[in-house]
């Protein structure tokens, strides 16, 4: 829900509601609560309330630099690991984000584009970075939504056809590159939502 953009940014929700909406026992959402709490994907308000945090021009400008140094490395190693099975699955997932585009779903778009991103990440088999940068995706997500929902989807920056003809092509420093000017362009527009507010 939180990688989708269900929860907008400083929106706020009972536990018991989470409770509720997905149909599950306290203990598992408690859980599932503290966890996202301590990396930074919620944070508690009191009164048995959590919301997605509100980020900064600051903290967006730190998930950039962070998320521009870990992914393209993840891109690279990638690479260097990657059948083409593994890249028929990118496109297939590609297809399906561009779909999402063409009919103006955002919570498909952005489901699609976190999946296409994982799905490349975890041929690299980097049991350290993977994490790093699945948390700062969890700090981001929620921005993203915003940020579709003011540029809809027409505009959306994509460079995932040059990642995939880069793999193709076993280049590794373009897969790198295509995927640090994908998450470039999609943190800047979302730095122009934050400084036009």
């Amino acid at each position: 829900m939180i990688l989708g953009g269900d929860f907008a940014p400083g929106q706020a929700v009972t536990i018991q509601g989470l409770v509720e909406l997905l149909g599950a026992g306290m203990t598992p959402v408690r859980e599932a609560i503290r966890r996202l709490i301590s990396e930074g994907a919620l944070q508690f308000q009191g009164n048995r309330r959590v919301s997605v945090p509100e980020l900064t021009l600051s903290q967006i400008d730190e998930i950039l630099y962070a998320r521009t140094a870990l992914e393209p490395e993840l891109a690279r190693r990638a690479a260097q690991k990657i059948t083409p099975t593994h890249i028929y699955e990118l496109r297939t997932i590609d297809d399906a984000l561009n779909a999402a585009i063409a009919r103006g779903d955002v919570k498909a778009y952005l489901l699609q584009n976190y999946r296409f991103h994982m799905t490349l990440y975890s041929v690299a088999q980097a049991e350290v970075l993977l994490p790093l940068v699945q948390a700062l995706w969890l700090r981001s997500a929620p921005s993203l939504r915003v940020m579709c929902g003011r540029f809809g989807t027409q505009n959306l920056p994509d460079m995932h056809i040059e990642a995939l003809d880069a793999l193709r092509a076993g280049d590794g420093e373009a897969v790198a590159e295509a995927i640090r000017q994908d998450i470039a362009q999609g943190l800047e527009n979302v730095r122009a939502v934050l400084v036009g507010d």
